[in-house]
Formats: C-alpha cells, sequence, structure tokens
C-alpha cells in the first residue's frame, strides 16, 4: 500500500507532551484561583505563590525540552498553539459562570463563580503574560544553547528565571495597575511583584533543573521505543 503524501509522521515524544502541554494550559489558570503557602524562608521570610505556578513551570519546562529535542521553531509553534486551549477554556468558563443557569437545587453557583470566574482585564492580562513568557523562554534557552547544546540544566534554569519576571511583571501590572481595594487604597502594584517574583524564582531554582533533565531523557527514551 503507497503512503500518503501528506502524512506527518510526528514523534512519540512530541506527541505525548504537546497533549500534557494543552492540558497544563487550561490547568494553570484553574490551579491559580488557591494561594499557596511556600513556608518561611530565611531571609526571605513567609513566602506564598498562586497555585497556577506548579503547571506553568511545567509549560516552560516541556517548550525547553523541546526546544532542546526538536529545535526553537518547534518550541514556538507549541506556544503558539498553547493558545487554543487557553482560549477555548476561558470562552467555556465564562459561558458557564454567566450563560448556563444554575440546577434549582445546586446552591454553590456564587462560590463556583467567585473561584474560576476572572474579569476580562485579568484573562487579557493571561493571555499577554504567557504569550511573551513562553516565546522568551524558548528564544532565551536556545540562544544560551550557542549552537553547542552543553550545560542544559543551566540554560533552562536562567531562562526560567528571567521569563517569570517578565511573567509576574506583565500579569500584574495588566491586571491590577490603576485599580483600588476594598478600602479604596491604591493596590499596592510593586509589594505584590516583588512577593511573586521572589516566590516564583525559589520555585524555578528547586523544580526547573531536575525536570528539564528528566523531560529531555523521557523524550529521547519515548523516540526510541
Amino acid at each position: 500500500m503507497q503512503s500518503n503524501p501528506r502524512t506527518v509522521i510526528i514523534p512519540r515524544a512530541l506527541f505525548v507532551f504537546s497533549l500534557l502541554y494543552g492540558g497544563l494550559v487550561v490547568l494553570a489558570g484553574v490551579l491559580g484561583t488557591k494561594l499557596a503557602s511556600l513556608g518561611h524562608w530565611p531571609v526571605l521570610g513567609d513566602l506564598a505563590v498562586e497555585s497556577g505556578i506548579f503547571a506553568f513551570l511545567l509549560l516552560v519546562v516541556m517548550s525547553s525540552a523541546i526546544s532542546e529535542l526538536y529545535g526553537q521553531a518547534t518550541a514556538n509553534r507549541l506556544v503558539r498553539f498553547g493558545f487554543i486551549p487557553l482560549i477555548v477554556s476561558m470562552v467555556l468558563l465564562s459561558l458557564v459562570i454567566h450563560v448556563v443557569p444554575p440546577a434549582p437545587f445546586w446552591g454553590d453557583q456564587e462560590a463556583y463563580a467567585r473561584l474560576l470566574g476572572q474579569g476580562a482585564r485579568m484573562q487579557f492580562a493571561g493571555l499577554c503574560s504567557y504569550g511573551i513568557s513562553q516565546t522568551l523562554n524558548v528564544y532565551l534557552f536556545s540562544k544560551l544553547a550557542g549552537g553547542s547544546g552543553k550545560l542544559l540544566i543551566v540554560r533552562a534554569w536562567i531562562a526560567s528565571l528571567l521569563s517569570q519576571v517578565v511573567d509576574t511583571v506583565i500579569f500584574i501590572t495588566i491586571s491590577f495597575y490603576g485599580t483600588v481595594d476594598a478600602s479604596g487604597q491604591p493596590m499596592p502594584v510593586g509589594a505584590i511583584m516583588e512577593g511573586q517574583i521572589i516566590s516564583k524564582l525559589v520555585l524555578s531554582t528547586i523544580m526547573v533543573p531536575p525536570f528539564i533533565w528528566l523531560f529531555v531523557q523521557l523524550g529521547r527514551r519515548l523516540d526510541r521505543s
């Protein structure tokens, strides 16, 4: 049987990572409704971060791993395609919260809307911060390689740190700049940024080095099997 000339063979690891990437793009927003404590740290004090960072750091790891295995262009396409599940999930959540009526016997509509509902401004902030920070991560990770492919863990760590700073600055600025809190006072944008950046840098240092090594090794094993 003659094969179809238009058939595209996708490497197994790329297929698996792409599925996982799409799911984590959606999950990051849902997880972000909880603020997680990272405990008390010497010098840094008490740290807290929105829980979506755990999924987002895995997105950083996977985009870097795909860049390492299949090149920067493939990783950039993955980041762009990630907008599809992200936007679809935002639209569906908005429809379910604001358009689809709750069942008469279900009394959790208010809590559901409070936890999962985001205003248009925060949704726009999420789209901007996701696209820019993920693209920056792929660019820095690939650029630092210098064509040699060495220092995998160091490259992933540096790219993750810088992209997380940019992600936080963009999201917090768009979401809260010019707004006021419940007492009518301007939102402390700088303080929010500082706490989030420190917390994310700590998590990036802990999570990214081992996970990037793991995903690259897993990808190579999947493609060999």
